[in-house]
């Protein structure tokens, strides 16, 4: 399985091209856009500079990790002769299921379709294709070429040799495969965003403001940052996405997202990929600054 294709090359795509290309696999890159493919080319140059600054990988690796790399526009041409296909589109379940429906018309039989995925059912994704089987969950963490964990969630029907393989795959690329089973928000989200949406609570509730909650996470818990600049970091568009993810599969009111959130993905404050959530996010800047709306 040295062959494989990645689909969209924002955050997570360019992350898992990056960290696939630098373990020596031939990466397709594939997106609608030749500028978003261009734009996530320079991202990864720009990850490869950093990593060659800081030695922890040669020039050459650098050169050979870009030339493993070919970008499409046309999913159908980059998905051919590929033995496993990783899709890291947007967080939306219907633009997910238009691209397994295709991904089943275009990939080979014993293809493996892969999801990044962060809490949409990979049952309810590979129930749209002829093979369910060879369908599975791949839940890289943010940044990729940094984050040891892969969460590898198996569907109803996927297979234990497909498992076997992904889980060999995931160590291959130096990464701690953590297998768990296809229920609503997996391990990861249905742990870590009930504790966003708490701290989100927290602070539409006066009871503390957004420093003050991040500093008790960090220093009383150990966390390397407070759930707020996470969230911010995750990007507060996609916490909002988890979270009624989790409360319409289990049902349950604990899940419902915090007034505060919803107001402010709605306004289009979405943390750092917008400049503004609960911090305020210049570009080149390591200093957190609280928004202007919660300085008191």
């Amino acid at each position: 399985m040295k062959n494989i294709a990645v689909i969209g090359s924002g955050t997570m795509g360019n992350g898992i091209a990056h960290t696939f290309a630098l373990h020596g696999f031939s990466v397709h890159l594939i997106d609608i856009s030749e500028t978003s493919l261009q734009k996530g080319i320079s991202t990864i140059t720009k990850n490869l500079d950093r990593q060659v600054a800081k030695e922890t990988i040669s020039e050459q690796q650098k050169e050979d990790t870009l030339a493993n790399i070919k970008t499409f526009t046309s999913l159908e041409e980059g998905v051919k002769n590929v033995a496993l296909v990783v899709e890291a589109a947007t967080e939306n379940l219907e633009l997910k299921l238009a691209i397994f429906r295709d991904l089943d018309k275009y990939t080979e039989t014993e293809t493996v379709l892969a999801s990044n995925t962060s809490s949409i059912s990979i049952t309810k994704i590979a129930s749209v294709t002829s093979k369910p089987d060879k369908v599975i969950g791949m839940h890289f963490m943010n940044p990729v070429p940094l984050m040891k964990l892969v969460e590898i969630i198996r569907g109803y029907s996927t297979s234990d040799a497909v498992t076997k393989t992904i889980v060999d795959l995931s160590k291959q690329l130096e990464k701690v495969p953590v297998e768990v089973n296809d229920y609503p928000g997996f391990i990861a989200n249905r742990i870590l965003m009930p504790m966003i949406n708490e701290a989100i609570y927290s602070l539409y509730e006066d009871v503390a403001g957004v420093s003050e909650i991040d500093t008790v996470m960090k220093l009383g818990m150990a966390h390397p940052m407070g759930p707020l600049q996470l969230a911010d970091f995750i990007g507060l568009d996609v916490c909002l996405s988890i979270l009624r993810v989790l409360q319409d599969g289990f049902g349950n009111p604990k899940y419902a997202p915090c007034p505060l959130l919803v107001n402010m993905v709605t306004a289009g404050k979405l943390g750092v990929k917008s400049g503004e959530g609960f911090y305020a996010w210049s570009h080149g800047t390591k200093e957190l600054v609280v928004s202007e709306r919660f300085n008191k």
